[in-house]
């Protein structure tokens, strides 16, 4: 296997473009690339476009932000696509303000339409939202007798995901519950950088643990 090369998070930050569309992994913030995120805002790209399963938690209260939220915060993001914003008061305020546009996608329709997406198919066909005011303007399918909607894949310019353990080929390991949408998210993207806790040799990984496989990787970041 040839080794990836590893880089700084400021150097991963110089690698997305402004008006990049960037899948960005973990779940209300367990299992997001917390330094990529940092970075990102302390270079100040901007209207990103992002695929995420929510916009992580902000308590204008207590200042706590986890994952993605810190973008958000900064004004560095143009449109969000999530399943979920209802712990980042930020993300409400400014949709309803009209600074961000977010499309909101049921949490299984997310997840497989980003695995579409890394997959090559051409779309699912999903019940759910059929008979609402989710399936207008997309294409309506019957089968069985059931009704189905036909909703498209997300490819993304970059995805930056984080691993507990990864060797320097790129294979990488999730922590529990931390395997969320990163491991979908690595096929789905042109460039995928992925942050490790943990960087060791090729070979020290048993391939059966290998959750998603170097040939998906592209840089490493060390937290």
């Amino acid at each position: 296997m040839i080794a990836k090369p590893v880089i700084s998070a400021r150097e991963a930050a110089a690698l997305i473009q402004p008006g990049s569309v960037v899948h960005i992994g973990g779940f209300l913030g367990c299992g997001s690339p917390d330094a990529i995120i940092a970075a990102l805002c302390e270079a100040h790209i901007g209207e990103l476009t992002i695929v995420c399963n929510d916009t992580a938690i902000y308590d204008p209260k207590t200042g706590r932000t986890t994952g993605l939220a810190p973008l958000i915060l900064d004004h560095l993001v143009r449109k969000v696509i999530t399943s979920h914003i209802g712990t980042n008061a930020e993300t409400q305020k400014l949709m309803s303000s009209g600074e961000i546009e977010v499309e909101l996608v049921p949490q299984g329709t997310l997840a497989e339409r980003i695995r579409a997406a890394g997959f090559g198919l051409g779309g699912i066909l999903t019940p759910t939202g059929a008979g609402t005011e989710v399936e207008q303007g997309k294409h309506v399918f019957e089968v069985n007798s059931r009704k189905y909607l036909l909703e498209l894949p997300l490819p993304g310019d970059v995805a930056i995901i984080k691993a507990k353990k990864g060797d320097r080929a790129g294979n990488l390991v999730y922590a529990k519950t931390a395997r969320n949408f990163n491991p979908i998210m690595a096929p789905a993207c042109s460039l995928v950088i992925a942050e490790v806790e943990e960087l060791v040799e090729i070979g020290t990984i048993d391939p059966d643990h290998v959750h998603t496989p170097s040939i998906f990787v592209d840089y490493l970041v060390t937290a």
